[in-house]
């Protein structure tokens, strides 16, 4: 490596996409921020067909922009590009969401926002085609309302007229490799997450497919992480005035995140903190049994062949939620002063489990966080300080609770908690993590995602030998951050409180 490589993260988020560009030398990985735009969805009238509207109760639907999200990935492309000369481009995004293309590869719907209204009630719909436990069976997949096939079934429930003309179908990153390239393929963390593979060949569920009565023509081949998907077309090269070929890494955020723990042995939990918190860990093999199942754990596509054994947990989405609340009511705070004003709140005094069902859509969040202290019987949260410091515990909390079901279903036991990801800035709630599991946290690096992508671009390309090495370039670059727990009595006994809350919440509901 005594030659400078320039590679290019494209990694879209569910509030900002960026292009993060990488410079390989001497064994170090440089990274810089080329470009930044603002994702998130946009509300439009219905683009549900016939009376779907009115059997949803909605007549918004909930979409992602992605005509306005390509002209901005160009601009990164070419801000990257002068630089240096690009060798790879690697692209991630979130899970679950899709696109439909016709037979002449054009794009024939916006691609639907995961947290969209058409997929009410299509996990009892789903579960009547095929049982609940034979899906898991085949997938290993948790069950999560936004999942691709319960979006999927709701074109098929509704009778959109789309599924008549389409003819590829393609995650959101796959789409964006689409059209960098001109190769429909889809990359197998990504579609590990549409709960429609089969966790034992790693290929599309036939049974699943058939019975969801989704066509089964348009799902393309399925390629692992790491793979050459090739140049960029032609057209493009010509309209930004470069050469670079295209790398599929793990294209699932998550997966791209966990390929950049940094950890010396196999010893460790990982969580990648954003958004969403994902805890988990990696096996050789699908954790597919009646435990993994009844605690609703899942088994997502990994590097090298693994899988990542784990659960998602609503992360900062609800702290985001609740920021944009305080500004629509005239009190716009930063992250850094909201956290501040946490870290001032009385400790341990109320807590909310971040996946009570009402946090997953959008709302007036601050009000939710009250709401499930009102029925949990707690002390209800009045100042910011105080709603942040609840959701913050309360996450914390949920880590816990998560990793013993992990711990108890494969057998394998943890001391060290890797903390990667923008979440982990939050340096108030990595000690929360420290303190509520009793063991060492290790946060870093921040820019997870997208150092996982630009590693995966540099080993498909030669440029590092394997994946050991890259974790070794990993540490070598980043700054690291180490989190020690402190008291554990008044964690333990908040945890006791926090698991009689949980349960008092699923009778009720």
């Amino acid at each position: 490596m005594a030659t400078e490589q320039y590679y290019l993260a494209l990694d879209l988020g569910a509030e900002s996409g960026r292009a993060i560009l990488g410079a390989l030398e001497r064994g170090k990985l440089e990274i810089s921020e080329e470009h930044r735009f603002p994702t998130g969805p946009e509300y439009v009238p219905t683009m549900y067909p016939g009376d779907a509207p009115e059997k949803i109760g909605s007549d918004i639907s909930l979409i992602w922009d992605f005509i306005r999200f390509w002209h901005e990935i160009k601009d990164g492309v070419c801000k990257a590009a002068t630089k240096g000369n690009l060798k790879a481009i690697g692209v991630d995004t979130w899970g679950v969401d899709f696109a439909l293309l016709d037979r002449s590869g054009g794009l024939i719907s916006l691609p639907y926002h995961y947290r969209d209204n058409r997929s009410n009630g299509m996990t009892d719909e789903a579960f009547k085609r095929l049982g609940r436990k034979q899906i898991f069976d085949i997938t290993g997949i948790q069950f999560l309302p936004l999942n691709t096939i319960f979006q999927l079934l709701s074109m098929v429930v509704y009778e959109s007229p789309l599924l008549q003309i389409v003819d590829k179908f393609l995650m959101v990153p796959d789409l964006i490799n689409y059209w960098l390239t001109g190769r429909a393929v889809a990359e197998f963390t990504e579609a590990t997450t549409t709960q429609m593979l089969d966790a034992k060949t790693g290929k599309w569920s036939d049974q699943i497919l058939s019975a969801m009565g989704f066509p089964k023509h348009i799902f393309p081949e399925i390629v692992p992480p790491g793979t050459v998907i090739g140049p960029i077309r032609e057209s493009l090269e010509k309209e930004l005035d470069l050469k670079a070929v295209v790398v599929a890494p793990a294209s699932h955020d998550t997966g791209a995140a966990v390929s950049a723990v940094p950890a010396e042995s196999e010893d460790y939990i990982w969580i990648s903190s954003g958004t969403w918190s994902i805890v988990g860990m990696n096996t050789p093999e699908p954790v597919i049994n009646e435990k993994s199942y009844s605690y609703n754990l899942t088994n997502e596509g990994g590097l090298n062949g693994t899988y990542r054994f784990s659960k998602n947990v609503m992360g900062l989405w609800i702290v985001q939620q609740c920021k944009n609340q305080w500004k629509k009511e005239g009190k716009e705070y930063s992250y850094t002063e909201l956290t501040s004003l946490a870290e001032k709140s009385p400790s341990l005094k109320s807590f909310a489990d971040p996946d009570f069902e009402e946090f997953l859509w959008p709302g007036n969040m601050v009000e939710k966080v009250k709401k499930y202290c009102q029925i949990t019987d707690q002390p209800v949260p009045q100042s910011e300080g105080e709603v942040v410091r609840t959701v913050l515990e309360g996450l914390a909390l949920k880590y816990r609770y998560v990793i013993e079901k992990l711990e108890e279903v494969s057998g394998k036991m943890t001391s060290v908690v890797h903390i990667v990801g923008g979440g982990t800035k939050n340096r108030l709630l990595n000690q929360f993590t420290a303190d509520a599991l009793g063991r060492k946290v290790i946060a870093g690096p921040i820019e997870a995602t997208s150092t996982g992508n630009l590693i995966v671009q540099a080993i498909a390309m030669g440029d590092i030998k394997n994946w050991e090495e890259g974790v070794s370039v990993i540490r070598a670059s980043f700054d690291i951050e180490t989190f020690h727990p402190g008291d554990q009595d008044p964690w333990n006994k908040a945890y006791e409180e926090f698991i009689n809350n949980f349960n008092k919440i699923n009778q009720a509901f």
